[in-house]
């Protein structure tokens, strides 16, 4: 679904630098684009948008904030409109020093021994998606393939029905790219989510099975129960930021591929674990990580040579962080044979993605099977691939020609 303008009556960006829009149209087709020009520029670009915000678009900047806890706060992960009500996600959410004892709960459940038990059954779900597809000679790659990959991963861990999946994808479009501006449906996302929470929570209280929701409705820390706000908050933090991220990712390496065939045949030609693949998909997190967060500015501070003031707003542009040519040697070449990539799509200090480890087997395990399924694969010259844009940038439809 793409950004429609009309929904809050403002007008298209014409001054990235002085005026960007993370929900504007340009942001999803050509960010990278805008990055770049944004660094030739000046190394932080702001708006009024939604209040005094600022978007960093070098390393540096970008490691200054995500590393410094005394002047932002992640109790604001989003930029949005300054009278939109925070919610509590933890980890994602918290500050030190509740941070830790928040990160300490959730981080067995995807360390690399416990996802690495998930890759068998993920492979025969991919298997199957492929499948469906059928005899067809043309189909949707995001639509059929790449948006349901990782709702399974979490349905499968939480323990929840995944009949849910579309309801899920409801709220990822909402949260992103309608709720930051829009307070109402920010409001009505926010009240489903947490009655939908709230009842899983309770059924587990009742029946606790051998899930992570489980683990969640008993939760602990230090000898003292977690609150059910915050078990809430755990849960909406699995939905929102284990789905739509992952699929993005995994979709931006199939846009890709179907454009590079030499590339393809190089990845087919080897078995899945060489070292081909490994650099492959960390070069896809590198070029097309998905995801931006954002601080709340709770200090007076300067970030390379720009002042923020308590109550500004910023982003912490990991993308883009990815594409500053003082971070990576040429950075605007897609190169499956690149070893030193050091990309920071999954974050920066405290707050590095908790489920990395589940996005990389997702992300490896949907390609491997696609491009062995589909090694012939191209854009449909008569489809149009549609981006989402915001916080978590990535195709929604890719239509392809299989070429079987």
């Amino acid at each position: 679904m793409a950004y429609d303008h009309s929904q809050t009556d403002e007008p298209p960006v014409t001054d990235w630098l002085h005026d960007w829009d993370w929900l504007d149209p340009a942001w999803g087709v050509d960010a990278i684009s805008i990055w770049n020009s944004i660094r030739e520029q000046c190394p932080v670009a702001s708006t009024e948008r939604y209040g005094r915000a600022f978007l960093p678009v070098t390393m540096e900047a970008v490691q200054a904030i995500a590393q410094d806890t005394e002047h932002f706060s992640s109790w604001r992960v989003s930029v949005a409109r300054p009278d939109a009500p925070p919610r509590a996600a933890p980890p994602i959410t918290s500050d030190p020093p509740d941070h830790h004892g928040h990160r300490r709960l959730l981080l067995p459940s995807f360390n690399p021994k416990a996802i690495a038990l998930m890759e068998d059954d993920m492979r025969k779900f991919c298997r199957n998606l492929i499948s469906q597809i059928g005899d067809t000679d043309v189909a949707d790659a995001a639509e059929q393939y790449s948006q349901h990959i990782p709702v399974h991963g979490i349905c499968s861990m939480l323990g929840v029905p995944e009949s849910d999946a579309d309801m899920f994808r409801d709220w990822i479009y909402r949260n992103f790219q309608l709720a930051p501006k829009d307070l109402d449906e920010r409001m009505r996302v926010i009240a489903e989510m947490v009655a939908y929470s709230s009842a899983a929570l309770a059924e587990r209280r009742r029946e606790p099975k051998d899930d992570l929701l489980t683990l969640i409705a008993h939760a602990e820390i230090d000898g003292e129960t977690v609150s059910e706000e915050l078990q809430v908050g755990y849960v909406q933090l699995m939905v929102l930021a284990g789905i739509d991220t992952t699929w993005s990712a995994i979709g931006s390496g199939l846009w890709h591929f179907a454009q590079h065939p030499d590339q393809r045949k190089r990845l087919v030609a080897v078995p899945n674990g060489d070292a081909l693949w490994v650099q492959a998909v960390e070069e896809v997190l590198r070029f097309y990580a998905p995801v931006t967060m954002a601080r709340q500015v709770i200090g007076e501070t300067e970030i390379s040579g720009c002042p923020m003031h308590a109550g500004d707003q910023t982003l912490v542009t990991f993308p883009a962080a990815n594409h500053d040519p003082a971070a990576f040697d040429r950075p605007e070449e897609f190169d499956i044979d690149r070893e030193r990539n050091r990309h920071v799509a999954f974050g920066l200090g405290i707050h590095r993605c908790l489920g990395s480890n589940l996005a990389r087997l997702e992300l490896t395990v949907a390609l491997q099977e696609w491009l062995r399924a589909f090694p012939n694969y191209d854009l449909d010259p008569n489809g149009e691939t549609t981006w989402a844009n915001g916080q978590v940038r990535g195709p929604r439809n890719i239509p392809v020609v299989l070429n079987r």
